[in-house]
């Protein structure tokens, strides 16, 4: 007994639909079986009054028409049996059917019980006239019973593979319910368990067309919480190992200060480290905010004309006090012409604030960076940053633009600012490129999309 659920309904919809149209052949076949074979015995009746011309005398009409294995029987045309080949006789006028036809003219034919044997028989009649002037009936009428049994052995075998081909979809449709329900059953069991909070389990096996798609989703729709899981544990690991920094620093200094008796001197420095730390602070928030935003695909971007050049001399001037701490200095190469992009020009200067001040970061003191503008194409406009640093080994370099990836730690950071820079450069439909040697210097390069000559010109 099949269990209810999805494989009984598949089954029972293979079974419903092949029985169906097994019954509907099998009837077809059959009445056509049928009719051939009684067509083809009245077609041999009639051929005898075909091929026979009509005795001059009455009553030659027996001999005449004496046809093998039929009984002929000659009737007035009120149906009195006048004349008969075998010895039954019948008090009755007969009233067949085939009767009423043969008097228009035509050749009747009548299949039915004979009576008083009951025996299935086919009467065959046709209107016979006597030298033009006198008509009497002449009745052929044969016996159905072997045709019939030879029909019921045909719809035995019939019936019989009938059964055999049902048994055979019966088989097949468990074994194609099976194949789509024990994959659907696999796919429910492993969704339960993520339900519950298991991550770690798959759904395992190869499945084929919409069951596999399916199965492949979900593991997918797996691997992108456990992504997202570990992103968020990464993001509270290292955010609070950021803030601890400072806050230990704003924390120590403000209780120090709170207790007195410092000269003017001490007290600025200790007001100094509070104000950095707080700037620091103040960055690693505005950062997490700007990571939350992309997370959500929130940021909004309030967008207009921005001069290249303008940009990046507003970010050396943000960046020029630190660069002096390391003795750095900036170079500008502005292209031969004004190039005009359509940005948010205050995203765009976070994004190269956070490029040139890594440059600066990781750039040896008295060294020089150098800001490009290149024309790439005419509706393409390259940025480059590059430093002489310390740059970044080729096992890193694919990873530096990973959430929470340093390539050292101990340089402080959350590691999402290159990550922030990347999701800003395509807000804006660019791309960001890094090309870098392990001591030998980076080159970060920003390729963005100009405005053409006549939205300039408007």
């Amino acid at each position: 007994m099949i269990k209810k659920g999805m494989t009984r309904q598949i089954v029972l919809h293979y079974f419903l639909v092949v029985f169906l149209t097994i019954l509907l052949v099998e009837m077809v076949f059959l009445f056509a079986i049928r009719t051939y074979y009684y067509d083809g015995i009245s077609n041999y009746l009639q051929s005898s009054f075909d091929n026979t011309n009509a005795p001059t005398n009455p009553r030659d009409l027996i001999s005449t028409y004496t046809l093998d294995k039929a009984e002929v029987q000659v009737l007035d045309l009120k149906g009195n049996v006048i004349q008969n080949s075998t010895p039954f006789r019948l008090d009755k006028p007969i009233q067949t059917g085939d009767i009423p036809q043969a008097l228009t003219g035509s050749t009747g034919r009548w299949i039915g019980k004979q009576a008083g044997t009951g025996e299935d028989v086919m009467a065959v009649t046709r209107m016979i006239q006597i030298n033009g002037d006198k008509s009497y009936l002449v009745r052929y009428v044969t016996s159905l019973e072997l045709v019939n049994q030879k029909l019921f052995y045909i719809t035995l075998v019939s019936t019989g593979i009938g059964i055999i081909i049902l048994i055979v979809v019966l088989i097949v449709s468990v074994g194609l319910a099976n194949s789509i329900v024990k994959p659907i059953n696999n796919i429910i069991n492993v969704s339960t368990l993520m339900a519950k909070g298991d991550f770690n389990v798959r759904i395992k096996g190869n499945y084929p067309h919409e069951i596999g798609d399916l199965a492949s989703t979900l593991n997918y729709m797996a691997d992108e919480i456990v992504q997202s899981n570990q992103v968020k544990d990464d993001f509270i690991s290292s955010i609070s190992h950021e803030l601890r920094t400072p806050l230990t620093g704003i924390k120590g200094w403000s209780e120090t200060l709170v207790s007195g008796g410092f000269d003017p001197e001490e007290t600025k420095l200790g007001m100094s480290i509070i104000s950095k730390e707080t700037d620091r602070l103040i960055g690693l928030v505005e950062e997490m905010l700007d990571f939350s935003k992309l997370q959500q695909n929130q940021m909004k971007l309030v967008m207009g004309e921005v001069n290249m050049k303008e940009l990046l001399q507003e970010t050396m001037l943000n960046v020029w006090a630190k660069a002096e701490q390391k003795h750095i200095s900036l170079s500008l190469q502005p292209g031969e012409r004004p190039f005009i992009v359509y940005a948010d020009g205050n995203r765009l200067k976070q994004v190269f604030l956070n490029l040139v001040d890594n440059a600066i970061k990781f750039s040896p003191d008295g060294s020089t960076i150098a800001l490009m503008i290149t024309e790439m194409a005419p509706d393409k406009v390259r940025i480059s940053v590059k430093d002489p640093g310390i740059g970044i080994s080729p096992e890193f370099l694919e990873k530096v633009k990973d959430r929470f990836f340093q390539v050292n730690p101990n340089q402080g950071g959350t590691g999402l600012g290159l990550a922030i820079t990347q999701q800003i450069v395509k807000l804006h439909e660019g791309e960001m490129h890094i090309e870098s040697e392990l001591d030998q210097g980076t080159t970060v390069s920003v390729d963005l999309p100009l405005l053409d000559n006549q939205q300039q010109a408007g």
